[in-house]
C-alpha cells in the first residue's frame, strides 16, 4: 500500500512547499502574512522575489525541476550565509526551517512535480499525441 501513496505524497509535499515559501517572499517583500517590510540589502530582495514565484511556481507545479534546483541553492546559500556563522547546530543558530527547504527542494528536483501539476499535465498530453 505505501508504494501506492507515492504519488499522491510527492503532489502534497510539492503543494504544500510551495504554498508555504511563496508567504516568505511575500513577507519579504510587501509584509503580508504579519511580515515587515523593510529596505532590502539587493540580496535580500532577490531572495524575496525567488521565494515569492519559486513558490508559487513549485505550488502550481511549473518547471517543477528547475525552480525547486533554484530554491534549494537559495536556501543553501542562506543557510551558510545567514544563519552557520551563528552556530554549527541548526536549533541554535536559526536555520532548521532553510535546511529543511533546501533537502525538500532538492527532493522535488530529483523526482519533479509529480502526476498533479502543470508538469505532469504537459507530461500526460504530450504522452498521448
Amino acid at each position: 500500500m505505501p508504494k501506492a501513496l507515492e504519488p499522491i505524497v510527492l503532489n502534497a509535499l510539492r503543494i504544500i512547499a510551495g504554498f508555504l515559501f511563496f508567504q516568505h517572499g511575500a513577507a519579504k517583500l510587501w509584509g503580508w502574512f504579519g511580515g515587515s517590510v523593510v529596505e532590502f540589502p539587493e540580496l535580500r530582495f532577490f531572495a524575496g522575489v525567488i521565494e515569492f514565484f519559486g513558490g508559487l511556481l513549485i505550488l502550481a507545479g511549473v518547471r517543477t525541476r528547475w525552480v525547486a534546483f533554484l530554491c534549494s541553492g537559495l536556501m543553501a546559500a542562506a543557510y551558510f550565509m545567514a544563519h552557520f556563522p551563528r552556530g554549527f547546530w541548526p536549533l541554535e543558530n536559526g536555520g532548521s526551517l532553510a535546511a529543511l527547504y533546501c533537502f525538500v527542494f532538492l527532493y522535488l528536483f530529483v523526482k519533479g512535480g509529480g502526476s498533479f501539476s502543470i508538469d505532469g499535465l504537459l507530461a500526460r498530453r504530450k504522452g498521448s499525441t
